[in-house]
């Protein structure tokens, strides 16, 4: 199939819309734009009629390639001359410039020179040889159109559905609550073959349950229930679950395996000592592995990646999903379990559910014959539904879907790779815009995890987005374009579970590369000798990135005469610290691509980039995130149409060009982890167009006050430097009150408190710089005033969820946070000043009514030197208040070696407490003290004089309803704690306290109390490890 009407349409948006008619251009190209237009209006009107046609039709599909080769050919050289508009643009606004009569002429192309002629424009640019080709091109197709009989667009054609396909705002969401249909059975059976709660009766000590069936089916989502069920929960010690997909590398897996198991990361890299370090944790101890989407048919390698699961306990069980009979032939130690397709029942069960949110069409007869017939289309496969439902969605009249029944698409044969008729249907009825935003997609592999935000940035630098009605800003638009796709089902959130991150089914996937076609090119292993052969037509390409990449690997693009997407994509098998990228491909392969918009070489261990990048003067998007550059070329300032610039974890990089102030569309300026950045280009701030600025270092003639320019800045912000602000006026003038769209402020003074710091300043600039209400993240760091700002816990913060407060040691007292509804995390570190914390953190004393801090769920105090007594206690004056704490689950006190009295209220949901290295303790046994919770699944202390933890914890069958903390300090009376520790001694179990130790604590909702010494040394990060119900055993 090809995607061709909205690259055709881009290269006639940009000439209807006369931006180009407005340059001094000579009248022989100005006339030819105008016939140009005239005739694309010609071939406009019958797209929608071809793409239909190509299906059935070969000799409609040529002529459609040969369109979507001049469609990008035209887009390209419409967008030279675009950006030759810039450059005089910015020359005129520049005029300094013209003082330098060599650096003028180099700024001006020849073609943009007082003696414009076409002869000076095909010596320089070749425009003009370009303009006669597509000339010729143009009339050629207008002439095959005819012999065609290609129809002119009519009512009930794809572009005009376009309003009919939107999905309603209120379903633009990915459904969170598909429900299970039909599989209720199939998971019993396989429950069953379990034997939950009994020994195996094989001479293996795991079982193999492979779930067969075809792409689509739903062997995944079953597997997900059985691994999420309550039963199979309390009958495993361990569980992990991994995707395996195309490639089975045995090192790769098992690395996989051990950190899910261990949580922790796997250093050896060599396959012995991995399986050597997994058998040992899964010795005697049951487990269940998920190995999901597996393609390998070679026994030995199954047979190397299974010798630790030999270890396990009696009635551990590996769950195989595959398509292939073969493979679970060769894994196997009881019969396949073969997932057919679902009954039509279900299957209009789940298209009712996605299309309208019935259960089936019973109580709608308008639609009952339509919906069940489209229900039989899907042969039986969940996703198919789900995604004709997605469809649906926006067919309110029965009459539509009668059209989506009936539609020639059905016909077409399955192919190969699975992808059915529905799925094609699917993307048959997209808008035109969705259709080359989906197809672009075919550029990631199977199972790749993509970000949304990250998607959104290389569509719009691929020029695929333009501002709406609705939204002004590209970004905008395309995260209502993923929305829409999503909702469809196109894309399906990660199992990882973080929010912004997406995969494509396996189907989908096909889909996306099945309409995609020549254009995108993915180099990887299953890319044969014909897609090389044909790659000099690919306009997309993108890679997994190896650990070495030679310039042998990339001997293919040296037929590529056009291509615009150069991407490397993480290969979430392998796991590179780093990697290696020849300079031949750096220095000498990419400056030849002269029509890159996209260029990522992220992750290379690369030095630094040639001064020839200056030249692709079509690049938009440039991410050298995770390298070793110190500095970027200064041609770089000369990419005018650069839209994203991404230096994150740019650890080396000391200096941007200086003149990045001309990059006039530069959009997005990642700069986060450049530590080495210590002074910003001048004019920075005077990009108006910037919405991302993830730091900005005040100094060196930049100062707060030009921030208030960037009216659009969204997401997070660092500012480094303030206390290099000297009038506290500027800090006003920055508007941070204004910038909506920011959501993260980092805010950062320098680490040396000496003379210099002038307090009162600091404290008015901390004043003035009040952010949006929208803000979800605050961090104030090496902040020199006395005393915090008065907007820091004002409850119209209402979705400030984060607050870090670090270094403030001039502060003498803690904000009033207990007012902000939405506050989930708290860390405090370093407030020398602080030595009593009492109710004022809570917000007593004001008009609040309701908890104090009703959603904070971690709280953390480290190095709080002077801190000396720690009060929640309410008086009756405070009738007001409900509780304090009332979900803190989490709380960490670390170095505070003059805390002597902690007194709380009851924290009710408290599961982790954990006291480290404190000199001395004497904890009030008075009854706020006896309140705290006994809930806590973790309570740990180390490096200091503690009595007996029983006397907190005790005998939960005989203890009181609230006991205290109470620990003893270096200057009692050790025969009492001797006492103590004979007492102790009679109790199972124990727990005995020196000075060297660390003890952990993990007690069950029911039952008695264990203990577990452990060593000094053991790092904080394992110390932080929360130990879970016995119902899913904790490793270490």
């Amino acid at each position: 199939m090809v995607v061709i009407a909205e690259i055709f349409l881009s290269a006639f948006f940009t000439l209807a819309s006369g931006e180009l008619f407005n340059l001094a251009l000579p009248k022989g190209i100005y006339s030819q734009l105008q016939t140009w237009t005239s005739k694309l209006q010609l071939i406009e009107a019958v797209l929608s009629d071809a793409e239909e046609k190509q299906i059935t039709a070969k000799s409609v599909n040529m002529w459609l390639q040969q369109l979507q080769d001049l469609a990008y050919d035209l887009d390209d050289l419409l967008d030279e001359l675009a950006t030759e508009a810039l450059r005089r643009k910015l020359m005129m606004a520049q005029p300094t410039q013209a003082s330098n009569p060599s650096l003028f002429r180099n700024l001006i192309p020849a073609c943009c020179s007082t003696n414009f002629t076409p002869r000076a424009v095909q010596f320089d640019l070749n425009i003009s040889s370009e303009i006669d080709n597509i000339t010729e091109r143009l009339q050629d197709l207008l002439k095959q159109k005819s012999d065609l009989n290609l129809m002119r667009e009519h009512v009930g054609g794809t572009r005009s559905r376009r309003t009919g396909d939107e999905i309603p705002p209120s379903t633009s969401v990915v459904d969170e609550y598909s429900g299970f249909y039909g599989r209720e059975k199939d998971k019993q059976a396989i429950l069953a073959q379990m034997c939950l709660g009994s020994e195996s009766s094989s001479n293996r000590r795991f079982r193999v349950i492979p779930i067969v069936g075809m792409g689509g089916v739903g062997k995944t989502t079953l597997a997900q229930q059985i691994y999420n069920d309550e039963e199979v929960k309390n009958s495993f010690d361990l569980k992990a679950w991994i995707c395996v997909s195309d490639e089975f590398d045995e090192l790769a897996i098992t690395e996989r395996i051990y950190k899910q198991i261990s949580s922790e990361s796997c250093e050896f890299k060599d396959l012995n000592m991995v399986q050597v370090k997994l058998r040992e944790i899964i010795s005697k101890k049951k487990f269940l592995l998920i190995l999901d989407d597996v393609w390998n048919e070679k026994y030995g390698k199954w047979d190397v990646l299974s010798r630790p699961f030999q270890a396990g306990a009696p009635g551990s069980t590996v769950i195989v999903t595959t398509r292939n009979v073969s493979v679970a032939s060769i894994m196997r130690s009881v019969p396949d379990y073969h997932l057919d397709q679902l009954g039509n029942e279900e299957i209009c069960s789940i298209l009712g559910h996605h299309a309208r949110g019935w259960q089936n069409f019973d109580a709608h007869p308008d639609f009952k014959e339509a919906g069940e017939a489209i229900a039989k289309k899907c042969k039986g496969l969940p996703l198919a539904a789900k995604s004709l439902g997605g469809l649906l969605r926006t067919k309110k009249n029965p009459n539509q879907w009668k059209d989506v029944l009936d539609s020639k698409i059905w016909d077409l044969p399955t192919e190969h790779n699975d992808i059915l008729p529905a799925l094609r249907l699917s993307y048959h009825h997209l808008p035109s815009h969705l259709k080359r935003l989906f197809a672009y997609c075919s550029i990631f592999p199977k199972d790749y995890e993509f970000d949304k935000h990250d998607l959104v940035l290389l569509w719009m630098a691929e020029g695929f987005l333009r501002p709406s009605e609705t939204h002004n800003e590209m970004e905008d638009v395309g995260f209502q374009c993923f929305d829409e796709l999503s909702s469809r089902s196109f894309f399906q959130c990660s199992k990882t579970g973080a929010e912004s991150r997406f995969v494509m089914h396996d189907l989908v996937n096909d889909l996306a590369r099945n309409v995609a076609g020549r254009v995108c090119f993915r180099l990887d292993a299953e890319s044969n000798v014909q897609d090389r052969d044909s790659l000099f037509k690919a306009r997309h390409s993108s890679f997994s990135r190896h650990e070495f990449d030679g310039s042998q690997r990339f001997e293919a693009f040296k037929r590529v005469r056009k291509l615009r997407t150069f991407l490397p994509l993480q290969d979430l098998k392998t796991y590179w610290w780093s990697s290696y990228l020849t300079n031949q491909v750096v220095n000498d392969m990419l400056p030849q691509l002269h029509f890159l918009r996209v260029l990522s070489l992220s992750g290379y261990n690369i030095l630094q980039l040639p001064n020839a990048i200056g030249n692709l003067k079509h690049l938009r998007y440039l991410n050298v995130s995770g390298t070793q550059i110190e500095q970027l070329p200064e041609s770089v300032s000369e990419l005018y149409n650069l839209q994203t610039l991404l230096l994150r974890g740019c650890s080396r990089l000391t200096k941007l060009p200086t003149d990045t102030r001309n990059l006039i569309n530069l959009r997005h300026l990642d700069i986060a982890g450049t530590e080495e950045l210590q002074e910003m280009p001048l004019g920075l701030c005077k990009i108006a167009s910037l919405q991302t600025l993830s730091k900005i270092v005040l100094g060196g003639g930049l100062k707060v006050n030009e921030l208030r320019g960037l009216s659009n800045l969204r997401g997070a912000l660092s500012i480094i430097g303030l206390h290099n602000v000297m009038d506290a006026q500027d800090a006003r003038e920055a508007n941070l009150t204004c910038k909506q769209g920011l959501e993260e402020l980092e805010m950062v003074w320098s680490s040396d408190f000496d003379d210099s710091r002038n307090e009162m300043i600091e404290k008015d600039v901390i004043e003035l710089l009040k952010p949006f209400s929208n803000l979800r993240r605050l961090e104030v760091k090496h902040y020199g005033g006395v005393e915090f700002p008065s907007w820091l816990g004002d409850p119209s913060f209402s979705q400030l969820a984060h607050i870090l407060l670090s270094d403030c040691r001039n502060c003498t007292s803690l904000p009033s946070l207990g007012r902000l509804t939405s506050l989930k995390k708290l860390h405090i570190s370093g407030i020398k000043g602080v030595k009593t914390v009492g109710n004022e953190l809570c917000g007593v004393g004001g008009p609040h009514v309701g908890d104090a801090f009703p959603s904070l769920e971690t709280l953390e105090f480290v190095d709080m030197v002077d801190w000396e007594e720690w009060s929640t206690n309410l008086s009756n004056d405070d009738a007001n208040f409900g509780q304090v704490f009332p979900r803190l689950r989490e709380l960490i006190i670390d170095r505070c070696p003059n805390l002597i009295t902690i007194s709380l209220s009851r924290l009710p949901s408290i599961l982790v407490l954990e006291i480290h290295r404190l000199n001395h303790s004497n904890y009030r046994e008075d009854e706020a003290a006896r309140s705290i919770s006994t809930k806590a699944e973790r309570i740990r202390v180390t490096a200091f004089h503690l009595a007996p933890l029983s006397t907190f914890i005790g005998n939960q069958k005989k203890r009181k309803a609230h006991q205290p903390i109470r620990a003893l300090s270096d200057g009692q009376s050790s025969n009492r704690a001797e006492s103590e520790k004979v007492k102790a001694a009679k109790r199972k179990p124990i727990f005995q306290p020196c000075p060297a130790s660390v003890a952990t604590l993990a007690t069950s909702s029911s039952a008695t109390t264990s203990v577990e010494a452990k060593d000094s040394k053991e790092q904080p990060s394992a110390a932080r490890e929360v130990t879970r119900s016995p119902r899913v055993q904790k490793t270490t």
